[in-house]
């Protein structure tokens, strides 16, 4: 089976932009010639409706009397069809007179004519005279030459009252012909700026189908270099801030997925470590029970089997890290108590604050009890006074503090190293964002990352907030 040939999108979309454009001319062209020719002879018609009025004004008197032919007024209108002007308009040169007066009695007899062609004629039977001295407007179009469409003549009669009685007819005519310059010149016109309009607007949807087009190819390329393990610099966007938002989800998802691959690869080195130990231990409380000192034998033989249940323990929950993020809610809570995790996290880091000479303060509202995982809770305690260490200058102070807030348990753990920079501090929970230490080294920035989904499993909150001579980070967990 034979396939469509494959057409970029940006081609596609201006494909069909081209059609839309296009067609949206044609009618729009269309409608607008078709338009014109009405309603320029709609306007001139008008016209001639107030010329025909005003002129039958001034000639009342004179017909009633049955002076018109003899009068000023019909020497006027004379020299009225055979005066000749000079003027441009709008382009279009104008030589002679395009309209034709004539006057008629009650019975529709012509009584002037500005040509003087047609005085004495019986014109009661054209329908601008029949219709006007029966009281209805009087107006008809009759081609001169029938087979010449613009040879056609617009007449427009007004009556001639006097006295509340209507005497005669007025009718001013005016060809056709006379306007068809103006109607081809606005057709013209019309056409040549949707003409330019149109070859503008394709040039921007070209302009638009290009971009898109080359912004797809750049994300594509990205991908394509990550999907690889390439090193690959992050395409940027000005216009189009929809795709630099796909390029950093693009980015941020290689981040997340590197720094995943990292803790599973950590996670599994690091039990393997353990695992040669625990069976030494293991091994050793065997070889204990040979015939020792009852008090040595079993005093050694408990701190190994503590151990050794303490690291199995620790191995198990390590392979449990990597579920974490899956992890809907807490499996097993059990009742903790503030000041156990406390004294563990202190115990573990000890030696740390020896080395830096830190003066340690614990102050407790009293022993406080909660519901939780005792070993994430560890965890996330570690983290937080690992980081405290980290910063906090030699010699200074680690203060912890445990309270009972209206619906939460919040331990504060404060460290009198540099503050925080204000752009930073919205970005701390942010996978792999760390901040270098005073050795200029960095962390892998996943340690509050794991500490705020630890509180968020025990609904609660990380917050860090800068002091005026230090940082205080708050782990706040609901208490039950």
């Amino acid at each position: 089976m034979k396939r469509w040939p494959k057409i970029p999108l940006g081609l596609r979309l201006f494909l069909l932009y081209f059609v839309i454009v296009i067609m949206t001319t044609y009618f729009v062209s269309s409608t607008l010639i078709k338009e014109i020719k009405p309603t320029v002879r709609q306007t001139t018609e008008e016209t001639l409706v107030d010329m025909a009025n005003l002129l039958a004004v001034l000639v009342a008197e004179e017909l009633a009397s049955g002076t018109l032919e003899t009068s000023q007024i019909s020497t006027l209108i004379q020299k009225f069809g055979n005066r000749s002007v000079d003027a441009a308009i709008w382009g279009v040169d104008k030589k002679a007179m395009s309209h034709r007066i004539y006057v008629t009695d009650s019975k529709g007899i012509v009584v002037a004519d500005s040509w003087q062609q047609d005085i004495g004629s019986d014109f009661s039977r054209w329908n601008d005279v029949y219709l006007t001295l029966r009281g209805m407007y009087g107006a008809r179009s009759t081609a001169v030459d029938p087979d010449d469409p613009l040879s056609t003549v617009m007449h427009v009669a007004a009556p001639v009252i006097y006295q509340g009685k209507t005497i005669g007819s007025l009718t001013v005519a005016k060809a056709n012909r006379s306007v068809q310059p103006f109607i081809e010149l606005s057709q013209q016109r019309v056409f040549n700026w949707l003409a330019v309009m149109s070859v503008l607007v394709l040039c921007v949807g070209a302009l638009i189908a290009w971009r898109i087009n080359s912004a797809l190819s750049k994300l594509s390329v990205y991908a394509y270099k990550m999907g690889q393990g390439e090193k690959a610099a992050k395409p940027v966007f000005r216009i189009f801030y929809e795709y630099s938002q796909l390029s950093e989800a693009l980015t941020q998802m290689r981040s997340q997925l590197d720094g995943k691959q990292y803790v599973e690869s950590y996670v599994e080195t690091l039990t393997h470590e353990l695992k040669s130990p625990l069976s030494g231990i293991k091994g050793a409380s065997e070889l204990l029970q040979l015939p020792l000192d009852d008090e040595k034998r079993n005093q050694f033989a408990g701190n190994i089997e503590r151990e050794s249940e303490r690291m199995q323990l620790l191995i198990d929950k390590l392979l449990e890290l990597t579920r974490l993020e899956k992890l809907p809610q807490l499996e097993k809570p059990k009742r903790l108590r503030c000041s156990e995790l406390i004294d563990y996290v202190v115990d573990a880091i000890s030696v740390k604050v020896e080395q830096k000479s830190l003066c340690y303060v614990f102050n407790s509202e009293s022993d406080l009890t909660f519901e939780g995982d005792e070993f994430l809770l560890r965890q996330a305690l570690l983290n937080i006074f690992e980081n405290a260490l980290d910063f906090a200058t030699q010699g200074g102070k680690l203060q912890v503090s445990v309270r009972q807030s209206s619906s939460h348990i919040c331990f504060e753990v404060y460290n009198d190293g540099p503050v925080i920079p204000e752009y930073a501090l919205p970005r701390l929970t942010e996978r792999f964002y760390s901040l270098p230490r005073a050795t200029g080294n960095k962390s892998t920035g996943l340690g509050l990352n794991f500490v705020e989904q630890i509180a968020k499993l025990h609904f609660g909150y990380l917050k860090v907030q800068n002091e005026k001579s230090g940082v205080v980070v708050t782990l706040a967990i609901k208490s039950t």
